[in-house]
Order: C-alpha cells, then structure tokens, then sequence
C-alpha cells in the first residue's frame, strides 16, 4: 500500500511542475485524494460491500469533485491532473501510467449491460474535456487531444483530435494535415458549400436572363423584318405636332 502512495505522489511531482513537495501533493491535489479513495472503495466493491463501495465514491464527488466508480480497473501511477469534473464509469479499465485532465470523461453510449466503458492501455494520455465512449479499446501511447469525442478505436502510438476523433498521428508521423487547435469547422464548411452553390445558381440565372432577352431582341428584329417585307409602314416614333 505505501508502495503505490509513494508511487502516485512521484508521478504528480514528476508530471506537474507546480507540485514542490510530497506534502502538498498529499494534501492538496484532488486528483491524489481522488485515487486514493478509489483505491478503498474498490477493496470494498471487490469484497462484495458495494453500498459502502459507493459511499465512500459519493464522499469522494463532494470532496474533490471526481467520480470513479469503485468497481472500475484502475492501473499504476495514475495522474488526474486538476481533475474537475472527470467521470470514470464501472466497467472502464485503465492501464499503468496514464493521464487524465480536468473534465475527461469515460463513459458509455447508454443502458446496456455488460462491459459499456472504454479500456485504455498503458501511457495514455486524454486532454482537458476529451470523451471516451463506448466499450471501445485505446491501444498504449495514445493521445487523445482536448474536446475530443471518441466514438470507435485507437491503434497503439496513435494521436486522435476532433469531433468524432480521428487519428492525425501514427508512430509519431502525421497521417492528414491537422491538429489539436486548426480544426475543420464542419458548419464553416457547409455554408461554403451553400455559398458556392449560390454562386452557380446565380450565374446560371444570369445566363438564362440574358439568352431571354436576346432571344426577345431577336423576336421583335425577325416581326419588324417581316413587316416590312409586307409593305407595313414603321410606327412614327417621333412626338405629334400641333398643325
């Protein structure tokens, strides 16, 4: 046991640069209260008391403001870093040495039963607001960046950004030309689309305004021609005078 504390305060000192001593670590970061209290509620969920499993969790909410469900798998050295707002569900499993920002959630896609959490292999790390959905897997190394909502899996060594969440990254190597702040605007885009598409709409009516009035133009010439032909005499324009 004192093992793991010892474990989880080093990971904090050496992942936040914020965190000058053990002391404070035990003291005063959320996301090590939050880790240890998980850790008894799930030797007491494991140990089939799972009212005082919950208990001890909804104690956890109220005081740090994160909710982990006792009957989750968690791994080694977990790094909650402010960790407002994280949600993790009862079947979600967690590998070693994984990090989580403020409002990250893994959760499920709805009632169903069964596993219905995410599982997360080793070195993960999931950004500040990211969500993680449905019993999908996430290989190790992977990156998942802020505001992201992953719906389907990661391969390991992978870094996944956007709304659904899509692999940028492979092996450290770009897959498509994007990143975690020039995202495509989907909206943005659409009304592109529609922009474009009025502008071709709008030369096309132009088009068939002027093939009319040429057309027109072209009826009147091909009346008055054969008019004349008749022996038709042309209308006086000119104004009438007083005789």
């Amino acid at each position: 046991m004192f093992e793991r504390i010892k474990e989880d305060i080093a990971v904090i000192r050496e992942k936040d640069p914020a965190a000058r001593s053990a002391l404070e670590v035990m003291l005063l970061y959320n996301g090590f209260k939050a880790v240890r209290m998980y850790r008894r509620a799930h030797w007491f969920f494991n140990h089939n008391m799972k009212f005082l499993a919950r208990w001890i969790s909804q104690r956890c909410v109220k005081k740090t403001n994160i909710e982990i469900h006792p009957g989750a798998q968690i791994g080694r050295r977990l790094f909650i870093d402010h960790g407002t707002g994280v949600v993790i569900g009862e079947t979600t499993v967690i590998g070693d040495d994984c990090t989580l920002y403020q409002g990250v959630t893994l959760g499920g896609t709805g009632k169903d039963k069964g596993k219905r959490h995410p599982t997360l292999g080793n070195h993960v790390m999931v950004g500040s607001g990211a969500k993680v959905l449905g019993p999908i897997e996430i290989g190790d190394n992977v990156r998942i960046a802020a505001g992201a909502v992953v719906l389907s899996e990661i391969p390991d060594d992978c870094t996944a950004v956007g709304v659904p969440a899509r692999v940028v990254r492979r092996n450290g190597a770009k897959i498509v030309e994007l990143d975690q702040v020039h995202i495509p605007d989907p909206v943005a885009q659409e009304l592109c689309r529609l922009e474009h598409r009025l502008e071709l709409l709008e030369k096309e009516l132009a088009r068939f305004r002027t093939g009319k009035a040429k057309s027109e133009e072209s009826s009147r010439t091909e009346e008055v021609s054969a008019a004349e032909d008749a022996g038709v005499p042309k209308a006086d324009s000119s104004p009438l005078h007083d005789e």
